[in-house]
């Protein structure tokens, strides 16, 4: 049943010139990163407060060390590596069939694993910068303080440049996903359960010939698509063959 399920993957992707990928949590689940929402997933964890509470705008200004203890421990895997869906997503583009990675995640995978054009709706663990003076600081910064990192220079809190609850997204960021999603002849929805909104609404500007859907659980909505794959995204997606001189 997958073997065929594969196969008319690759009939898809054979037939395609402008794919976009719009990914979630799922996809790096592979490489180690716990997802959320799923049976095991940080939302099923206990803490004193929520993951929702602890990741929200307004508990980061008011329990900024209790926000960077859990940030530190659950968000920011410095040992992750892309996985095979990372891996063929960056070789799609390279290929030229793959416009553009709309992404939910904040790990960077995808750019480790050569990806360029990828559009990151909730941020990035790897972008960091004071609030006083705006100094940027990586990862390694931030996750090597002591408590609360502060900017070395002016002394200000560091800021994870990350969507927290509360805050709105890029709008420009918003206007470029929306843009390739709706130019896409292919689109492939892989790693997430479709819930968390306004990204999840972005599909609803797909037009295209081919809408896949790849996902270990079901979707939370309802999206037509004419392929739909229950099983881990980097086991599908690595055994796609890209066909690079079309």
């Amino acid at each position: 049943m997958l073997d065929d399920k594969i196969n008319q993957l690759q009939r898809v992707v054979d037939d395609s010139s402008r794919i976009v990928f719009f990914g979630g949590a799922g996809v790096s689940t592979e490489s180690g990163i716990p997802d959320f929402r799923s049976a095991d997933g940080l939302y099923q964890q206990e803490y004193r407060y929520s993951p929702e509470q602890i990741v929200s705008h307004s508990f980061f200004m008011k329990n900024t060390e209790a926000f960077y203890d859990f940030y530190k421990t659950n968000m920011m895997f410095p040992d992750a590596k892309p996985n095979a869906a990372h891996k063929k997503l960056a070789e799609m583009e390279q290929a030229g069939i793959l416009t553009a990675v709309v992404t939910q995640n904040i790990d960077g995978l995808h750019q480790a694993a050569g990806s360029k054009t990828v559009y990151e709706l909730h941020g990035s663990i790897h972008r960091n910068y004071c609030q006083k003076c705006g100094a940027f600081y990586n990862a390694e910064y931030v996750r090597q303080a002591e408590g609360v990192p502060r900017c070395s220079s002016c002394g200000g809190v560091i800021k994870p440049d990350v969507v927290l609850y509360e805050e709105g997204l890029n709008s420009g960021l918003i206007e470029k996903s929306i843009r390739a999603i709706r130019d896409a002849d292919t689109l492939i929805i892989g790693g997430t359960s479709l819930v968390v909104y306004p990204a999840a609404g972005f599909i609803d500007y797909f037009h295209g010939k081919h809408l896949v859907v790849i996902n270990k659980s079901e979707t939370a909505r309802e999206v037509g698509a004419e392929l739909m794959i229950s099983a881990p995204i980097g086991e599908v997606l690595g055994r796609i063959t890209i066909r690079k001189n079309r």
